[in-house]
């Protein structure tokens, strides 16, 4: 099992004053780590856009569905996951060493308050390992390099990538982010993502004055997009069944549940 090193200047950059994404996710699906701030500012969200926390109980069930799939159906065993968020039941390593114990996990965060639960992360079956890096999605060469350290990049990666290219304001940028993270890993490597979109076939048109709102009084700014948009992150990679889907419907336990505007798919590099 790998240690956290929490480097120094932590405290300086956590910011208690400022609403914060961590944090809001974090008290929309019930957790404890989050401010006053974070709870006004998530309340005013989720008057003008009552489903928010739907999507995030939905991104929450995609994470749990897709590792599930990834670690059993598609006999992974090493996880990349970038924008880890705060841990909370079931995080990636916990759910993909349940099934393969031997399995190895790296976590990507840049948040310091993520940072400060690191060690929460940091747990691990004795056969398996996780660790934890303290970096920026807009930088993949590095996280790349770090990762490196831990995972055999000789030997199929998934690469999460839940709720974060939504970060990535430049579209360009971002699917030049994926491209790059994918370029460096073998054939039989996946990508799975999540990314809230516009579309009004999702019933996206409420993020627009919501997303507004936050980029005034909270951090970071944050995009959604269309699902050709996010559907452009995969290019060059095999999409998956049932596709690029409300991230709700995506190999859902149930029939029919309530679509969100959050997108989910998972893809193969052949």
């Amino acid at each position: 099992m790998s240690e956290s090193h929490t480097p120094s200047g932590v405290s300086a950059r956590l910011n208690t004053g400022v609403a914060h994404n961590a944090r809001v996710w974090n008290y929309w699906i019930g957790g404890k780590d989050n401010y006053e701030v974070d709870q006004r500012v998530g309340d005013h969200v989720a008057g003008m856009f009552p489903i928010i926390r739907e999507i995030a109980r939905a991104d929450r069930w995609f994470l749990g569905r897709s590792v599930r799939f990834l670690a059993e159906e598609q006999g992974i065993r090493q996880f990349l996951d970038i924008g880890t968020g705060l841990p909370t039941v079931d995080n990636t390593h916990q759910i993909a060493q349940r099934i393969a114990p031997e399995a190895r996990i790296v976590y990507v965060d840049n948040d310091p308050i993520v940072l400060v639960h690191a060690r929460t992360l940091l747990t691990s079956t004795h056969e398996g390992v996780t660790d934890y890096i303290d970096a920026d999605v807009h930088d993949p060469t590095a996280i790349l390099e770090r990762a490196s350290r831990t995972l055999d990049f000789s030997r199929p990666v998934a690469v999460m990538m839940l709720g974060i290219l939504n970060f990535v304001l430049d579209t360009d940028e971002a699917r030049r982010i994926a491209r790059e993270v994918m370029a460096a890993l073998p054939a039989g490597s996946h990508l799975a993502l999540t990314h809230p979109t516009f579309d009004a076939e999702l019933g996206g048109e409420g993020q627009i004055p919501a997303m507004k709102f936050w980029n005034e009084n909270a951090t970071p700014p944050i995009t959604a997009r269309s699902g050709a948009d996010i559907a452009s992150f995969l290019e060059g990679l095999q999409l998956l069944e049932p596709g690029l889907v409300s991230c709700s419907r995506w190999r859902a336990d149930s029939d029919s549940p309530a679509v969100v505007p959050q997108y989910g798919a998972v893809a193969v590099k052949a």
